[in-house]
């Protein structure tokens, strides 16, 4: 089997983000399936350790800690795909500050980068659009979903057959695009009483989430998928949200509940196959 590195900006055990989560599952399952995978931050890859791993392939997440003589290199000389999180070819890394999310070509970083990678994954149908748009490759994959692990998804599971209370769910958060402060503006003007959940550890955050019948979200910027409403779905929840989310583009979307939980096993073994299929080309 062919050996693996995976290179991201950070990796689970550094970050409880949705792409660093996504992408344990994933390094997990091909560790399962009996392959070598090598984790290495970006700010740790230098010439040295790419020419001793020529032969190996690459999957590269989220690289804006990369450095650029790295980035040429395994542009040139290496077998690698880009496993897209968000929008790294953007100087800004957001297509919601352009009109119907193109951007004007001085705004375009990357191009080079992504248009010589075997493939790049994204996250929904929605996402791939929008990256197809501006860059114009034609080695785009949507996955059309993420990666939870069994007991993620076993635990959403028995959070979905539990009582409910009539109220709404908020995340609060700091980061400004989140649109905390929409959600409570939103739920004020409707009267709906509701609950700000704090950050804390993926399991306590999803029983936090799931006492209320209902999410309000709406994002500033595009989300590629956004796995806190595809949790909200698979916990039998209404999603009170925008058109800015991957996962509305998505035909499963309308499932929720177990339905929803059963259609997510499923996807791990289609994303898994769809990354082997780069792996061992």
């Amino acid at each position: 089997m062919n050996d693996v590195v995976f290179i991201a900006d950070f990796f689970a055990d550094q970050i409880n983000g949705g792409g660093e989560l996504n992408n344990e599952i994933l390094i997990q399952l091909l560790v399962e399936k009996g392959y070598s995978v090598k984790k290495i931050n970006s700010n740790l890859v230098n010439i040295d350790f790419l020419k001793n791993r020529n032969k190996s392939k690459f999957i590269i997440a989220n690289f804006v800690n990369l450095f650029p003589d790295c980035k040429q290199y395994i542009q040139a000389d290496c077998d690698y795909t880009i496993y897209e999180h968000d929008h790294k070819y953007l100087l800004n890394r957001d297509p919601a500050e352009f009109k119907d999310y193109l951007a004007p070509p001085e705004q375009i970083i990357n191009k080079l980068f992504y248009k010589n990678s075997k493939s790049v994954f994204c996250q929904s149908n929605f996402h791939s659009d929008i990256v197809s748009k501006n860059l114009k490759i034609d080695n785009i994959v949507s996955l059309g979903g993420n990666l939870w692990s069994i007991d993620a998804l076993n635990t959403m599971r028995e959070h979905c057959k539990k009582e409910k209370n009539d109220r709404c769910s908020i995340m609060d958060s700091t980061i400004k695009h989140k649109n905390t402060s929409g959600a409570i503006k939103y739920c004020r003007k409707k009267g709906y009483e509701y609950d700000l959940i704090l950050p804390c550890s993926p399991n306590n955050f999803l029983n936090n989430v799931s006492r209320n019948d209902k999410l309000v979200f709406f994002p500033l910027t595009p989300e590629t998928l956004s796995r806190i409403v595809v949790e909200a779905r698979m916990m039998g929840m209404k999603v009170i949200t925008n058109k800015r989310l991957g996962a509305v583009s998505e035909s499963w979307f309308s499932m929720k509940g177990e339905p929803l939980i059963d259609y997510m096993i499923e996807k791990r073994t289609e994303i898994l196959n769809r990354v082997e299929e780069f792996i061992n080309e």
